[in-house]
C-alpha cells in the first residue's frame, strides 16, 4: 500500500514543526504545478529550475527571504525522494540544485579553526581555587574538546556513555539521536592527556559529588544538561565572540568542508541527508539566477 507525503515525513523522524513547513511548500509546488500542466511524476530539472525562479520573486512588494527559498528547495528534495522510494519515479531532478547563500551558519558569526582550538588550549584547568572544583574544569575541558574536534552538538555530548569512549583505540562512538545519525569519530591527539585524566580520576569525583552512577559519560543528576549554561562563560572569557553550541558545530563543520569531500562531512557531522551538510557551503543563493540566465535563458 502506498504511503502518503505526510506518513513519509513523520517516518523520517522530523519535527512535527518541520513536517508542517513541508507540506505548505509541497502544496504550493503541487498547485503550480496544476497551474502549469506539469506532472509531478514527470517534471525535469530545467521546469524545476523555473519553480525555483518563482520562490525568488516577490509577493506583494517583499521579496521572499533566502532562508525561505532554500527551505522550499530543500521540501522539494524530500518530495521527490519520496516519489522515488515509492516508485512514483526514478530521479530526483531537485537533487543537485544547491542553493547556499541561506545557510543557517551565516547566523552563527562562524569562528575560524584556530580560534576554534584556542578554546581547547586555554581552557584553564590549573590552579583552580575554592569553591571551583578542579574535576569540573577538566570535565568542561573535555566536553570542549569533543565541540572543537568531533564536532559534537550538546544532545550528542548529553548521549554519550562511558564505553563510547575509547582511548586505547582513539575513536569515539557517537550514538545516533533523533536529528542526527551515529558515527564513530577519531580522538584527536590534543583530548588524549584531558580524556585520560576524566576517565581514571575526575569522572568519579563528580559521579560521587552528585551521587550518580550511571554509565553518562557526563554525569547529571537532572535531564537538562545544565554543565552547558557555565561552561559557555568560561569559553567567552577566552573568546568573547563565542555564542553557543550550534556556532561551534557550525563552524567546524564548515572547516571540515575545506579538507574533505561533502559525503566525508556528511558521515562526520551525523546529518540524515546531505541537503544538511551543503548548507554549510560557502556559496551565494544568487548564483541560482545567474545559472537560470546563462544556462535556461528565458524568453
Amino acid at each position: 500500500m502506498k504511503k502518503s507525503f505526510d506518513t513519509y515525513l513523520y517516518e523520517q523522524a522530523y519535527a512535527k514543526s518541520t513536517i508542517n513547513t513541508y507540506l505548505i511548500y509541497h502544496d504550493k509546488f503541487i498547485k503550480w504545478c496544476e497551474s502549469k500542466d506539469y506532472d509531478p511524476y514527470t517534471i525535469d530539472y530545467k521546469t524545476c529550475l523555473l519553480y525555483a525562479k518563482k520562490l525568488q520573486r516577490p509577493v506583494k512588494g517583499k521579496r521572499p527571504s533566502k532562508k525561505s527559498t532554500k527551505i522550499g528547495i530543500g521540501a522539494l528534495k524530500i518530495f521527490f525522494k519520496y516519489l522515488i522510494e515509492e516508485n512514483h519515479r526514478g530521479d530526483n531532478p531537485m537533487e543537485n540544485m544547491n542553493i547556499r547563500g541561506a545557510k543557517r551558519t551565516l547566523n552563527h558569526n562562524l569562528l575560524e579553526y584556530e580560534e576554534l582550538e584556542d578554546l581547547f588550549y586555554s581552557f584553564p584547568t590549573q590552579n583552580i581555587e575554592l569553591p571551583n572544583s578542579p574535576s569540573v574544569a577538566i570535565r568542561d575541558k573535555v566536553i570542549t574538546g569533543f565541540m572543537v574536534y568531533q564536532g559534537l552538538s550538546i544532545t550528542s555530548i548529553k548521549h554519550l556513555k562511558i564505553q563510547h569512549v575509547n582511548l586505547e583505540r582513539g575513536n569515539i562512538y557517537v550514538p545516533s539521536t533523533l536529528k542526527t545519525n551515529y558515527r564513530k569519530l577519531e580522538i584527536k591527539s590534543p583530548q588524549v592527556l584531558s580524556l585520560a585524566q576524566y576517565i581514571q580520576n575526575d569522572r568519579e569525583v563528580l559521579q560521587n559529588a552528585i551521587a550518580c552512577h550511571t554509565e553518562a559519560f557526563i554525569p547529571q543528576n537532572s535531564d537538562r544538561f545544565t554543565v552547558a549554561c557555565q561552561l559557555f562563560k568560561k569559553l567567552r572569557n577566552i573568546n568573547l565572540n563565542i555564542k553557543n553550541a550550534h556556532q561551534i558545530r557550525a563552524s567546524i563543520i564548515t572547516h571540515w568542508l575545506k579538507l574533505y569531500n561533502i559525503r566525508e562531512v556528511q558521515y562526520m557531522a551525523g546529518h540524515r541527508y546531505i541537503s544538511s551538510t551543503e548548507r554549510f557551503l560557502q556559496d551565494d543563493i544568487e548564483n541560482l539566477q545567474e545559472m537560470i540566465d546563462n544556462l535556461h535563458p528565458i524568453n
